[in-house]
């Protein structure tokens, strides 16, 4: 049976198509969920895709975090099940509180459109399990709020506890310590800048994002998804 990921869907968002074809390509059955859902039945794992949830007002994030469906993704998360944030999506999560940090604009007031060469830091998230750490991978970013940013305090524990996902390698955006996507405690929970989807395939220019959504797949169906322990499961992937 297919994994089945719902992919949420706001008023701006833009990138839902993308990220279910790309899901797809690797084996997922999708579904557009949009956000005045208030459950998400027989859902495997989520994502919120990229764009400009309610037109971005206030900041990228704030009135979104608060739609009916996020109630739902919550719950979901809390469960166990991955639930993955990109770019619009990363920062939805950190409104929500469900990641730690927050995105400010970009270093130097300029919108960023180009490939990004990242670094896999951990394989103990939903995005990353099964890949080596160290491994280098092409994926696009997009954005003009990526500058990660976190008190001295969360910083520490992100990398003291290896919730640090992915890096960039020649930081474009001015992320503190070089980071593009960080995870929850129990790993289930990621979020990242950069849009694998727009990695998927060759005429894009790599097809690099597909190993990041074909491991959200094999999180999302494997043993520790039904047995509702994603964290202590991610914490032995790729050992």
């Amino acid at each position: 049976m297919a994994v089945r990921v719902g992919v949420v869907v706001f008023p701006g968002t833009n990138c839902e198509h993308d990220v279910a074809e790309a899901l797809e390509r690797v084996g997922a059955e999708t579904e557009l969920v949009w956000h005045t859902a208030t459950s998400l039945p027989g859902l495997d794992a989520v994502v919120l895709p990229g764009g400009f949830a309610h037109g971005d007002y206030l900041r990228p994030g704030a009135i979104a975090r608060f739609s009916p469906v996020m109630t739902a993704v919550i719950e979901l998360a809390r469960a166990g099940a991955p639930v993955v944030g990109i770019c619009n999506g990363f920062q939805i999560l950190t409104e929500a509180h469900l990641l730690p940090g927050a995105l400010q604009k970009n270093r130097g007031l300029s919108f960023l459109c180009q490939v990004a060469e990242l670094e896999v830091v951990t394989d103990r998230s939903a995005l990353t399990a099964g890949l080596a750490p160290g491994l280098r991978i092409r994926v696009p970013v997009n954005h003009f709020e990526g500058n990660y940013t976190a008190s001295p305090e969360v910083l520490r524990s992100l990398e003291e506890e290896g919730r640090v996902v992915l890096r960039y390698v020649g930081n474009p955006n001015g992320s503190v310590h070089d980071i593009a996507g960080v995870c929850s405690e129990t790993g289930n929970v990621v979020g990242l800048m950069p849009h694998p989807e727009r990695a998927s395939r060759e005429l894009l220019g790599s097809t690099d994002g597909l190993l990041l959504l074909r491991s959200l797949l094999a999180t999302a169906a494997g043993p520790q998804r039904r047995a509702g322990q994603t964290g202590p499961a991610l914490a032995g992937a790729g050992a």
